[in-house]
């Protein structure tokens, strides 16, 4: 995925009501971009940070600046939830993910469940149907890449729904997309939403797959990077 146009340095003031970030670029004038993230951002919205901006696509918003990359530590870091999705179905698409290899179609957003949307419906003749859920980590503890970063319902809510396809004799893929370079793995924050962790672990006993990539990430773009190895296990 390459983003439309050059990126713009500046320095983060603060991030605040979860989708507002003011941020001061380096000739000293300020403006408050779009944060297209409700997480807690833990460890990625500090103030004095780095980060990176992409010019809103439509020139009659209000705020003219999307929040795209944050640097931690010396490396570059996705915090724009909306990329997630696209970079797992043209990778898809292209063929770069074994695991979800095979399959003719690709369908984006398309109900099921509960009032819930499935990220990506893969289909094939004479194949079950593949049920792809893909999540968006940025949190990094150590040397492991953690989600969720804050209590998330709809996540159980998913686990729950994909592990339905499941036992109706369909298959069903977590996907964990790392937007950052310098993890060693993966594995649920237990210790932040227990619930999610035990719901993971439960739906991997019921037949749910999880996989786990990493991006490659600079400020042209972000594509698919390598396969990580993940804990999948119940740690409170």
């Amino acid at each position: 995925m390459r983003f439309s146009a050059p990126l713009v340095r500046a320095t983060l003031i603060r991030r605040y009501k979860r989708f507002l970030a003011d941020v001061r670029f380096d000739d000293g004038t300020e403006t408050t971009a779009h944060v297209a993230n409700s997480g807690a951002m833990l460890g990625t919205a500090e103030p004095g940070m780095e980060v990176w901006l992409s010019p809103a696509s439509n020139p009659e918003r209000k705020l003219k600046w999307n929040w795209e990359l944050v640097t931690v530590d010396g490396h570059l870091v996705g915090v724009n939830t909306a990329h997630p999705n696209l970079i797992v179905a043209d990778s898809v698409a292209a063929g770069l993910i074994s695991e979800l290899a095979g399959y003719e179609s690709i369908r984006r957003e398309v109900k099921y469940g509960v009032n819930s949307r499935i990220d990506l419906l893969l289909e094939a003749p004479e194949r079950p149907k593949c049920w792809v859920e893909v999540k968006n980590v940025h949190l990094k503890r150590g040397d492991w890449a953690e989600f969720p970063d804050a209590v998330t319902v709809r996540g159980a809510k998913h686990l729950a729904e994909l592990t339905d396809r499941v036992l109706a004799g369909e298959r069903a893929v977590m996907v964990y997309l790392i937007q950052r370079e310098d993890c060693a793995g993966f594995r649920p924050a237990a210790d932040i939403d227990p619930t999610y962790a035990k719901a993971l672990a439960q739906a991997i006993r019921d037949g749910v797959e999880a996989i786990c990539y990493t991006c490659r990430l600079s400020t042209g773009g972000i594509e698919l990077g390598e396969p990580l190895g993940m804990d999948l296990s119940e740690r409170i």
